[in-house]
């Protein structure tokens, strides 16, 4: 394993070395948000979502191990009622701005801050604008959060802003903020959610476990015809003996939260193992959160 991924397995080691690397790093959200107001008024306007890359440290489940335990982050399936069903994601979605507005006062002034630490000196040091911005998108991961798998906001101390990832098709913008959960309670899942996902970060390291996504989706271009697309993927294997697929804009994102803590790169995907999927024709099609 690659020497900087050792510190997966290095609580307060690891902690320091994400806060400060993501607070060293520029933050687009400002930009973003910028550019999102500037198409409002364009027949292509676009959307703010917001979610939070939980990161846990969980015990080594050997008792046989030498190590204290390891990061983990913990993702959602997505379940059969929202958009893109069966994919892993990180817990969140749009923007609400007025409440989140009043819940970002709470993150950054309440009784137990989420905002606190070194995190909270970095936010500062980039202005006021750019900590307003970013304490409004950690409210609306916060407050997503709780909806979607009962996580109190309080149970999180943010680590940073990740770069944004632009969905095209859905004309949506992904804010994404990294958070330590020291404990995370006990999950309640609401119906958008099938299940959590805890995937250790050391997987990133493991080659095998990188492969090429092989998708077969729905060619408009010809009647009942299969278009083949082809994705980077995490193949991650539950406890239980089953597979799940990392893709996407979740893979995008903690990827790049890799390169900007550890300098990760991507190894050679493509001649990985290969996992076939076929994507359902109602993939993208939008759903009633209710």
């Amino acid at each position: 394993m690659d020497a900087a991924a050792a510190l997966f397995f290095r609580k307060d080691e690891f902690l320091a070395r994400v806060t400060d690397r993501l607070g060293g790093y520029p933050s687009d959200f400002p930009q973003e948000v910028c550019r999102i107001a500037a198409a409002r008024q364009t027949a292509s306007p676009q959307r703010a979502a917001a979610v939070l890359l939980p990161l846990l440290f969980r015990p080594a489940g050997d008792a046989a191990s030498t190590a204290p335990g390891e990061f983990v982050c913990r993702l959602i399936k997505r379940s059969s009622f929202v958009t893109q069903p069966g994919d892993l994601s990180c817990p969140g979605g749009m923007v609400h701005p007025l409440l989140d507005r009043l819940l970002s006062l709470l993150a950054l002034h309440g009784p137990v801050p989420v905002l606190r630490g070194r995190a909270r000196l970095h936010a500062l040091e980039r202005g006021s604008a750019s900590l307003r911005i970013t304490t409004l998108f950690l409210a609306t991961a916060l407050r997503e959060t709780w909806e979607e798998i009962g996580m109190t906001p309080w149970r999180v101390e943010l680590l940073g802003p990740l770069p944004t990832y632009s969905l095209a098709r859905f004309r949506r913008t992904i804010f994404p903020l990294a958070g330590f959960v020291e404990d995370p309670g006990r999950p309640r899942l609401n119906r958008e959610v099938e299940r959590i996902v805890e995937i250790p970060l050391a997987s990133f390291y493991q080659e095998r476990r990188i492969g090429c996504l092989t998708l077969s989706v729905p060619d408009s271009g010809s009647a009942g015809g299969l278009l083949p697309l082809r994705y980077p993927c995490l193949i991650h294997r539950t406890p239980e003996g089953g597979e799940e697929v990392l893709w996407g804009a979740t893979f995008h994102i903690l990827t790049r939260f890799l390169a900007i803590v550890l300098d990760y790169r991507l190894p050679d995907w493509i001649s990985g193992p290969v996992v076939e999927r076929q994507l359902r024709s109602d993939y993208h099609a939008e759903r009633s959160r209710r």
